[in-house]
């Protein structure tokens, strides 16, 4: 479905709402089966795995991701310029109102994972749209929904409503929702540590203003907010992984890997009764 030469269709736009590894699973799965894909940044909630996520890219650090990576665009231009490069992956600050303007969407799919948030229409914003988690109901706010919780991940919703998210972490290493620390307050957040290092009980992580944000056990640090972060009261800070040796912080996980092929099976699915009505759809290898 690329491009392959001068006079080739140009492949279909995908774009996806979110720079965390959920989304960036789905940016891969969607690159592979031949979409020109392009990842949009919300600032809420931030990331925090981002060695398993493309976010980083947005400031010019190297992600590889199942052999890809990811070009910042900060303008349409841009965009449309890698699009006629057959380039990889893109990642963006621009929203969906200025990606809309360069073309309507083949696929969009709303990856932020905004639990708590209310949730968008999306429906006619693009042929064909996915929400994936909690607050999307088929029919009613996307066209297909995705589970994201860990008991259900990746099952794929035709009508009816996901599950409300519960709160409640799936276990890592024996260890759940204590193996995050939170923002109390809102904040600017400091830190210099790097993802991958190991730490210790109580020590130091960063710097929510002057309060010092600690570690709950020893472990890996997993995940933590980007350094210089504006966040908000109750935001994630840091992921610690107690697991030693057998602790991963990079690539991407068996759970996202699920929710990315649940929805290249939901746009194959989407794609057959398309087809069926007599409206062809772009295919899906």
């Amino acid at each position: 479905m690329r491009s392959t030469g001068p006079h080739s269709s140009p492949s279909p736009f995908a774009v996806i709402l979110g720079t965390n590894e959920i989304a960036s699973a789905v940016a891969v799965a969607l690159h592979r089966n031949g979409y020109f894909t392009v990842l949009s940044h919300d600032p809420f909630p931030p990331v925090i795995r981002r060695k398993m996520a493309f976010h980083d890219a947005l400031f010019d650090d190297q992600i590889v991701l199942d052999g890809l990576t990811a070009q910042r665009a900060d303008s349409s231009l841009e965009i449309l310029r890698l699009r006629a490069q057959a380039s990889s992956i893109v990642i963006t600050e621009l929203g969906l109102l200025d990606l809309i303007i360069v073309q309507t969407p083949a696929i969009l799919i709303d990856a932020r994972m905004q639990k708590y948030q209310i949730t968008p229409d999306l429906r006619r914003l693009a042929r064909f749209t996915i929400g994936l988690g909690p607050s999307f109901a088929a029919g009613e706010n996307c066209d297909f929904a995705i589970e994201t919780l860990p008991a259900k991940a990746g099952q794929i919703i035709e009508r009816g409503a996901t599950d409300q998210a519960d709160g409640i972490p799936p276990l890592l290493g024996g260890r759940g929702a204590e193996r995050f620390a939170f923002a109390g307050a809102p904040g600017h957040w400091h830190t210099a540590l790097e993802i991958g290092t190991r730490i210790f009980k109580d020590y130091t992580v960063g710097f929510l203003g002057n309060t010092p944000i600690i570690a709950p056990f020893d472990g890996i640090l997993r995940g933590v907010v980007r350094d210089g972060t504006e966040v908000l009261a109750g935001t994630k800070l840091l992921e610690v992984d107690p697991r030693g040796r057998m602790a991963v912080w990079f690539g991407i996980d068996a759970r996202a890997k699920q929710i990315a092929k649940a929805v290249t099976q939901a746009i194959t699915i989407h794609t057959g009764a398309t087809a069926k009505a007599g409206n062809p759809f772009y295919l899906v290898k």
